[in-house]
This record gives structure tokens, C-alpha cells and sequence, in this order.
């Protein structure tokens, strides 16, 4: 009996410690639905697809991403670039995009869409006895599917690419790897083709290998990146492009560069 007494404070402290104590311990650590992050970039020249978007210049990038815990997400994107590369009168370049993401163990997949737009634009081309004037834009929808550091992604136009008439239906399949080496070091790969649908030289491949340092929660990062798209300015092929544009001189400008040589990138970015 002077067991079960003794006992019994102790049975009824232990119920009270741990009613009071649950709901203490969830409040120390709130979980919530939501994720906002944004990113800030400085790159010694902006390359989109492996095609020069700056002439060879830096730009200025940055952004921010929205997610719920459903795998939901927004997101928007910014960099300058050079109205040479087909965005007369233009010298912005304005993502925004929304998808879903899910992850099974190793394994992931992104759906989404991305539309990309550049205020100012004003363009007049022609292709394949069809002109397009106006703004420039593109809209594509994309599937995109992953394995630990290893991912595969497609995106297909569903509106004429970059403003280019009778070219709806291009699309670009992108190999990606990015590998943690450890100590903040990390290596990246991609491979990447673009059929360009309708354009006479248009289609290409492009490829980069990178290597990347995190110092503080900035990244400092050196790649190479190489085409074979044909932008050989001495027989005037596609890809040789202009320092500007606009509507005042509708020719190259003084400068043109073949927009996929090979080139060295250097970046500083940081995500917060």
C-alpha cells in the first residue's frame, strides 16, 4: 500500500509535465507551408541556352521563388541584356514562371510553365513568308525529371520562339549535373539541343562544365561554355549578332560577335 501510494504523485506529476509539455515543444519549433527565397547574381556575361544575351558583357541577375509544402510554386526571374540579341529597343529580360514540384526518395519531378518578357521590345521579322511585329516574348511549358544529382529536362514552345514567325513547336532538351564535392566545393555539367523549328540554321548544341566555391553563403563560380551553333559573322550565319538594335538604324550595329563561341563565365550569386 505505501507502494502504490507513493506512487501515485508521481504517476499524476508525469501526466501534468507531459500535457503541458507537448504543446511547448511544437511552438519551439513552428513548421510552415510556405518558402520564400530570393537570389542576387553578378555574371561576367549572360548565356542563355549557350547563346550571348549581353555581347560579351556582365549582367545583373536576380529573383525570387515562392513554395508551398504541396510542391506548388511562382517565381520570377530578371536579367539585363543586349537589344543586339534580337530584343529591339530592349534591355530587360523578365521570367515568370509556376509549377509543381514532388520527391520520391532519390527521385524528383518539376511541371510547369515559364513566359519570358521583355517590355520595350519592338520587332519587325520575318520567316518563311510570315512577319510577326511588335513585342518580343516566348512561352513554353516544361517537364523536368531528376535522380540524386543528375537531372533531365524538356521545354517546348507554345507560342512562335523569341517572336520568330512559324516557329511554335521548338523545343530543348537539357542534361544537367550539379555534384557537392564537399568543404563548399561543387562541379556542374550540362549538355543541351535546340530544335529550332522552321529556321534554317537554327537548331544547335550547346554545352558547360563549371565548378563552383561557397564562401559565407556566396557563391563564387568559373564555367566553360561552347556551342556548335552557327554564328560565323564573315558569311553572316544565324547567330552572329549585333552590339544593338533599334528602330532608328534597323541594321547590325557598329560591333557584331558570333553569339555561340566558346567562352569563359565568371560568377558571384548569393540565394537568401
Amino acid at each position: 500500500m505505501k507502494k502504490n501510494a507513493a506512487s501515485l504523485p508521481s504517476l499524476v506529476t508525469l501526466a501534468v509535465t507531459a500535457a503541458f509539455s507537448a504543446p511547448l515543444l511544437a511552438d519551439e519549433v513552428p513548421t510552415s507551408e510556405h518558402t520564400l527565397t530570393g537570389n542576387l547574381g553578378l555574371f561576367s556575361s549572360y548565356r542563355f541556352r549557350g547563346i550571348d544575351q549581353t555581347f560579351g558583357k556582365p549582367a545583373l541577375q536576380g529573383g525570387f521563388d515562392y513554395s508551398h509544402a504541396s510542391g506548388l510554386y511562382v517565381g520570377n526571374w530578371n536579367s539585363n541584356v543586349s537589344s543586339g540579341a534580337g530584343y529591339p529597343e530592349g534591355n530587360l529580360e523578365m521570367d515568370f514562371y509556376g509549377g509543381y514540384k514532388a520527391s520520391f526518395g532519390d527521385f524528383g519531378i518539376d511541371v510547369g510553365g515559364l513566359y519570358y518578357y521583355y517590355p520595350g521590345t519592338d520587332l519587325t521579322i520575318a520567316n518563311n513568308g510570315k512577319t510577326n511585329t511588335g513585342r518580343v516574348d516566348n512561352t513554353e511549358i516544361y517537364l523536368a525529371a531528376s535522380w540524386k544529382f543528375i537531372s533531365l529536362k524538356y521545354s517546348h514552345a507554345i507560342s512562335d520562339y523569341f517572336a520568330m514567325p512559324d516557329s511554335k513547336g521548338t523545343g530543348y532538351l537539357d542534361l544537367s549535373t550539379n555534384y557537392d564535392l564537399g568543404n563548399g566545393w561543387g562541379v556542374n555539367g550540362h549538355v543541351g539541343r535546340l530544335h529550332f523549328r522552321n529556321v534554317s540554321n537554327g537548331s544547335y548544341t550547346d554545352w558547360k562544365f563549371g565548378v563552383t566555391k561557397d564562401i559565407s553563403g556566396w557563391v563564387v563560380g568559373a564555367a566553360y561554355v561552347d556551342t556548335n551553333a552557327k554564328g560565323d559573322c564573315g558569311i553572316g550565319e544565324y547567330y552572329c549578332f549585333s552590339n544593338s538594335l533599334n528602330n532608328q538604324n534597323s541594321q547590325n550595329g557598329s560591333k557584331t560577335k558570333d553569339a555561340g563561341r566558346g567562352i569563359a563565365v565568371l560568377s558571384v550569386s548569393k540565394t537568401f
